[in-house]
């Protein structure tokens, strides 16, 4: 399984917004609010690294209110 955490950054007041559209998707499996440089961050899942990109690339860039997105990609060890 190919699990990432996303760190987001929103446009000023759409947190709420981009919060609850991304604990509406599937493939995200937990979202946090954050204080700091980032807004919020999440943990997703997908079933290997081609289905993360996926996600990554046509799931997040499409969501309103997101600015910008610093992705951790996790590895076995």
């Amino acid at each position: 399984m190919g699990t990432a955490f996303i760190l987001i950054k929103t446009v000023p007041g759409m947190e709420r917004d981009v919060y609850l559209t991304l604990s509406d998707l599937e493939c995200v499996l937990e979202v946090h609010v954050l204080y700091g440089e980032h807004d919020l961050i999440a943990r997703i899942g997908a079933k290997d690294s081609s289905d993360l990109a996926t996600i990554l690339l046509s799931t997040f860039r499409t969501i309103k209110g997101i600015r910008d997105t610093e992705t951790l990609i996790t590895v076995d060890y």
